[in-house]
């Protein structure tokens, strides 16, 4: 699930796509009104976190841009702004839901579920499976051929990153971003070593392989013959 926050405080943006990253989803962050236009325009989400008072095309005049080129993205507002015209404003402009600052970052994740589900219809999911590789995400429970893996927290949310996006290549640098969520280093070999020892608690014992490294590239999970 992919979800597009645009807001222009760092601190704030931080705070959050963290706490999104940590809740399974991928977060593609805008600085401002019209970068986020421009990313809403282009590329495919399934929720976005839109703060009011943007730089260059405010939150209001942002999805007053993208309802007229006929996206019908569900959007959260997140404003200081909390009398019921502003409320008011923020819904008739074609927002799904505002909520005021400060707020609980608990509550704006139950809220993203909710409109997810609703534009959806379906429920998300609470498992996930590749070849013979298990997840349960409630439990937290890892299985590979029956046989239970127990990962520390970090391995779990790097395996977790890599089985929501199986079949597709991960880089180092989206891996760090959203695994770790803090700023990208290229002289550091963090994502190497945790992804050496994942291979030997998820690979190793296993004749089918399922991390793959694409040199120069990133890495993919997925069963190959």
């Amino acid at each position: 699930m992919r979800i597009l926050l645009v807001e222009d405080d760092i601190r704030t943006a931080d705070i959050i796509r963290k706490m999104l990253s940590q809740g399974g989803y991928t977060v593609e962050h805008a600085k401002d009104g019209e970068e986020g236009l421009i990313m809403a325009l282009n590329e495919t989400f399934d929720a976005a976190v839109f703060d009011v008072m943007l730089p260059k095309l405010d939150g209001f005049q942002l999805i007053e841009r993208i309802r007229k080129n006929g996206i019908s993205l569900p959007v959260i507002f997140l404003s200081a702004r909390s009398t019921v015209d502003d409320r008011i404003q923020g819904l008739q402009s074609g927002g799904d839901d505002y909520m005021v600052k400060p707020f609980a970052l608990s509550e704006l994740l139950t809220r993203i579920q909710a409109l997810i589900r609703r534009a959806t219809s379906v429920t998300e999911p609470t498992a996930l499976t590749v070849g013979d590789l298990s997840m349960d995400l409630l439990s937290r429970r890892i299985t590979r051929s029956g046989m239970r893996i127990d990962l520390q927290h970090l391995e779990f949310s790097l395996l977790e990153y890599l089985m929501r996006n199986a079949g597709r290549v991960v880089s180092k640098t989206m891996i760090i971003e959203h695994v770790w969520d803090y700023s990208f280093d290229p002289h550091t070999n963090v994502v190497e070593a945790r992804i050496c020892h994942l291979r030997d608690k998820i690979d190793r014992p296993f004749d089918n392989k399922l991390i793959h490294t694409i040199r120069g590239v990133g890495y993919i999970l997925e069963e190959r013959d």
